[in-house]
């Protein structure tokens, strides 16, 4: 290696640590405290918006299409049990960050972690 690829080697290095390190230092994990809430939608409209709290909740998600069971605790949630063909849905885990989500197509319910005041904060303006 040549003092020119040692000097690449370390930009790309630097720079990938640059990106890497915010994660690092943000604290949006949930928790007491934070006041986090998963809105359940069922074809697109709220079916319900739960607390997550330390203390153990089930949620029964029942449609035509079939059942959803959602297990709240430790300050998240996670789909526990469902009856469509793929469980694909059960494969997403154990959720506690704003903003993740869990699938399930066949039913077509969609969990997702938010603040308890609903809204998101605004990105940018437009004119």
């Amino acid at each position: 290696m040549k003092r020119a690829d040692v000097l690449l080697v370390s930009i790309v290095l630097i720079a990938a640590l640059a990106f890497l390190a915010p994660r690092w230092f943000t604290d949006d994990k949930g928790g007491p405290g934070k006041n986090l809430v998963a809105n359940i939608m069922v074809d697109g409209k709220l079916f319900k918006t739960v607390q997550l709290t330390e203390e153990d909740q089930t949620v029964e998600v029942r449609t035509d299409r079939g059942y959803n069971i959602l297990k709240v605790h430790d300050y998240g949630i996670e789909m526990y049990d469902a009856d469509c063909p793929d469980k694909v849905c059960l494969g997403f885990g154990f959720i506690t960050l704003p903003k993740q989500t869990i699938v399930c197509l066949p039913h077509r319910v969609l969990v997702e972690i938010a603040g308890a005041s609903g809204g998101d904060d605004i990105d940018a303006y437009v004119q």
